[in-house]
C-alpha cells in the first residue's frame, strides 16, 4: 500500500514499487489520477477525510509506504496541515495494522519531535509517535532534510533555499551532515530499501521503530534501487 503516490517522493516510489519483483500488487489510493499505469497497480480514488468508507481490500497488505505531506500554505491553515501530515497518516496506519500489515515505512523530517516548539516539527514528531502506537513490528522512519526534486510548484523562497543548500552541502560534515539536502528520488529508493533489508544500523527506539537520517538514507537508497531491478 502506497499513500502519497502523486507527491514528490511518492511519485518516484510508485515507479520503484511497480518495478520491484518483491511486490505482486501495489495499491495506491489517491484523490487524483496516478501518473503511470501498470498491470500490478491497483489505483483507487479515495477521500482521505472519509477513510472509514474506503474498501477494506486496500488495507489488507503486508507493507505500507507513507509519503503523505503538504505545506501550511497549500493546506490553508495549521489545522488543515495537521489533518494531512498527522491525522491522515495515523488513520492509514491504524486501518492497515488492524488488517494485518506488519511493516510501515514513513517519510518524516529531520528534527521531528512531538515536544518541539516548532509547529511543523511537532506535527511530524506526533505523527511518528502515533504510528508507533499502532504496534507495527517494524516501523521505518526516514528523516530527510530539504528535499530536492522537480516540484510542480516551486516558490522563489524555496528555489533560493534549494540553491543555497546545494552550495553549502559540502560544508555539512560530521554531526551536521544529516542536514544535507537529499533528492526525492533517493528518499524513495531508501524507503524501498528499508522494507527490503534487515534494519541494520538504523537507530532502534525499542518499540520496533528505526530512524534513518542522511547517511543511512543514502545507503538504503542503494539497496532499494537494487531490489527494483
Amino acid at each position: 500500500l502506497l499513500v502519497g503516490a502523486t507527491g514528490l517522493v511518492g511519485g518516484h516510489l510508485l515507479r520503484l514499487l511497480v518495478a520491484s519483483p518483491r511486490y505482486r500488487t501495489v495499491y495506491a489510493p489517491a484523490r487524483r489520477e496516478l501518473p503511470i499505469q501498470d498491470p500490478k497497480l491497483r489505483p483507487r480514488r479515495v477521500d482521505f477525510n472519509r477513510l472509514d468508507d474506503a474498501e477494506d481490500e486496500i488495507f489488507a497488505v503486508e507493507d505500507v509506504f507513507c509519503a503523505l505531506g503538504t505545506t501550511i500554505k497549500k493546506a490553508g491553515s495549521q489545522e488543515a496541515f495537521r489533518r494531512v501530515d498527522q491525522h491522515y497518516v495515523v488513520e492509514v496506519a491504524r486501518r492497515a495494522r488492524d488488517a494485518g500489515a506488519r511493516r510501515f515505512t514513513l517519510v518524516s523530517s529531520i528534527g521531528a519531535d512531538a515536544e518541539s516548539t516548532n509547529f511543523y516539527l511537532e506535527v511530524k514528531g506526533a505523527a511518528e509517535d502515533d504510528v508507533a502506537a499502532c504496534g507495527y513490528p517494524e516501523l521505518h522512519i526516514l528523516r530527510p532534510s530539504l528535499l530536492v526534486g522537480d516540484r510542480k510548484e516551486l516558490r522563489p523562497g524555496e528555489r533560493a533555499a534549494v540553491l543555497g543548500s546545494k552550495l553549502f552541502a559540502p560544508l555539512l560534515c560530521g554531526p551536521v551532515a544529516q542536514y544535507r539536502p537529499v533528492h526525492a528520488r533517493t528518499v524513495a529508493a531508501a524507503m524501498l530499501g528499508a522494507a527490503s533489508v534487515t534494519p541494520g544500523d538504523g537507530r532502534a527506539q525499542g518499540d520496533g521503530r528505526f530512524v534513518y537520517t542522511y547517511a543511512r538514507i543514502a545507503a538504503l537508497a542503494g539497496a532499494g534501487a537494487g531490489s527494483s531491478t
